[in-house]
């Protein structure tokens, strides 16, 4: 099956800015993970190592979306914490869906080109999967945008964009 989306992590030049100052208007908050790491980099896609050092910073998805797209996401333009490397690194070169998303638990949140909320998808227990739940959503053709995320904190995982 041909794939009508790709997985996007977020932009080399969003990262340099989030680096200094993020979308909240702060500065990055350095953390070193635990023996076990795994926590989600949006800037590739992938899980942390064990002592390694990361940031956490504010980031506004929709936002960033709607100054490229022309989009006007209006009140559904939200903001939240994302794991970053706090310098730079590989991003992510797909395709495909990025195993550093995965997880049991996931939500699919489709946008229109506007901006605007058109649904969502609940993956439980891996079923459906990522790439059928996108495939699902993406069958409508008002979708441009589905955003995965993290069913426990709602965090913001990765955005896909209908190519």
């Amino acid at each position: 099956m041909h794939e009508t989306y790709e997985m996007r992590a977020i932009a080399p030049e969003a990262l340099e800015l989030l680096r200094t100052t993020d979308d909240a208007g702060r500065p990055p908050r350095l953390v070193v993970e635990g023996e076990e790491g795994g926590s989600p980099l949006r800037c590739c896609l992938g899980r942390s190592r064990p002592h390694e050092t990361i940031a956490l910073v504010s980031y506004a998805p929709l936002r960033r979306w709607a100054t490229e797209t022309g989009a006007t996401p209006g009140p559904y333009d939200e903001i939240g914490p994302v794991f970053i490397h706090p310098e730079g690194c590989d991003g992510w070169t797909g395709p495909g869906v990025a195993d550093g998303i995965r997880g049991e638990r996931r939500v699919l949140r489709a946008y229109s080109a506007e901006g605007h909320i058109l649904g969502g998808l609940l993956l439980n227990g891996g079923e459906p999967t990522i790439e059928a739940g996108l495939a699902e959503l993406y069958r409508d053709p008002r979708v441009a945008a589905v955003h995965v995320r993290a069913v426990e904190f709602g965090c913001f995982l990765a955005e896909t964009r209908r190519v």
